[in-house]
């Protein structure tokens, strides 16, 4: 197939340019970005009804990847437990190679297109499961092989990639394309298909958390309290919601835990 995201830069003689000359540039070209995400959103919302209603039934989400997509599924995957309160495996990343590849790559890691579906079964996955393979490309053996191997067993899938009609798109259930175009740097698709890869996966989790009852109004009231900011965070939230002074909402918070306990317990829920 022919993978737009391989096509030569519009760009020439890169090195040629002064530093305002590529700032305006690279500005210029992530400007692009979220208007070819707008054009993908169907899609995307069939996937989160998709996902919204294996969770609801007691089901994980599951994000698989190499590269720099990997590493964008487990940071995605891994904000949800401090940001929601969510327990650590509703949502996992699983990065091609394992944690070390998250910083170091790993050599043909991958390359294996029987690997993923090894990296799930380590986590006990069922069919009440969802699996979505990202893929700048579309044509990782790794995240392809992991979703056909999911469909053999009847676990839903969707995927993310920035090519259209791939391989990895015909594997999928539930396929988000996002064509971003060439990249600055040909092929670097760190860039904007990384971009673009981020914001599908914000909208994913967030619309998800949302939709499972994890923010009331427009706030994080399980997040984790982890840090002085967090606590005077919701500390503030507690005061807001309950007419208590600072010292007491947070003397509350504390006792409970979160924001949403302290609140349930102050009106004697």
């Amino acid at each position: 197939m022919d993978k737009i995201t391989e096509s030569p830069s519009r760009y020439r003689h890169l090195e040629k340019m002064t530093v305002s000359e590529l700032l305006h540039n690279l500005s210029n070209e992530d400007k692009t970005v979220p208007l070819a995400v707008e054009k993908a959103l169907p899609a995307i919302e069939r996937l989160v009804v998709a996902i919204v209603e294996k969770l609801r039934n007691g089901g994980r989400l599951f994000y698989i990847g190499a590269g720099t997509s990997g590493r964008l599924g487990v940071l995605d995957a891994s904000e949800c437990p401090p940001t929601y309160g969510v327990p650590p495996d509703l949502v996992v990343g699983i990065i091609a190679g394992g944690d070390h590849a998250l910083r170091h790559p790993v050599e043909n890691a991958e390359d294996n297109p029987n690997q993923a579906w090894l990296d799930l079964k380590a986590h006990h996955i069922d069919s009440q499961d969802f699996v979505i393979g990202i893929a700048a490309s579309g044509t990782t053996p790794y995240v392809i092989g992991g979703l056909v191997d999911c469909r053999s067993n009847g676990i839903a899938t969707g995927c993310i990639t920035c090519n259209p009609n791939s391989p990895l798109a015909f594997a999928a259930d539930y396929p988000v394309e996002v064509v971003v175009g060439p990249e600055f740097v040909t092929a670097s698709t760190r860039m904007k298909a990384g971009t673009a890869q981020k914001l599908v996966l914000n909208m994913v989790s967030t619309s998800l958390m949302i939709q499972l009852g994890r923010v009331v109004d427009n706030r994080m009231v399980d997040m984790q309290l982890t840090n002085d900011k967090l606590l005077d965070r919701g500390t503030m939230m507690v005061v807001q919601d309950t007419g208590l002074d600072y010292e007491a909402a947070q003397q509350l918070l504390r006792t409970n835990g979160s924001v949403r306990k302290a609140v349930d317990t102050f009106r004697g829920r």
